[in-house]
């Protein structure tokens, strides 16, 4: 999968907490958010805000859908709220093979 599909299909799934995402269409997704979480934040910080605001539920779905990929449920997503020690865990889990690819 590449950039343009992950994007497109994230946005196409947007508030879909079904399923799977394989690595791909995840990571892509984070990259299209940073960038342009970054590029908006130069320009006013009130764009970058409603971006924000917009993509929210996608990314929640994202990473929801490429939790169930690893054989997780999505409300692993909240073990983020715990302090350094809760994202490093997310990002592991979030980098894993997905158990239908490793198989």
């Amino acid at each position: 999968m590449n950039f343009q599909d992950a994007i497109k299909t994230c946005f196409t799934k947007y508030a879909e907490f079904n399923g799977t995402a394989k690595r791909p269409e995840f990571w892509w997704f984070v990259l299209f958010i940073f960038l342009v979480s970054a590029a908006t934040s130069l320009i006013s910080p009130v764009l970058s805000g409603l971006f924000s605001l917009a993509t929210l539920l996608p990314s929640i779905a994202a990473g929801a859908r490429r939790l169930h990929d690893t054989g997780r449920s999505g409300w692993w997503q909240l073990i983020g709220f715990i302090p350094l020690v809760g994202w490093i865990v997310l990002i592991v889990f979030m980098a894993q093979e997905g158990k239908a690819s490793s198989q």
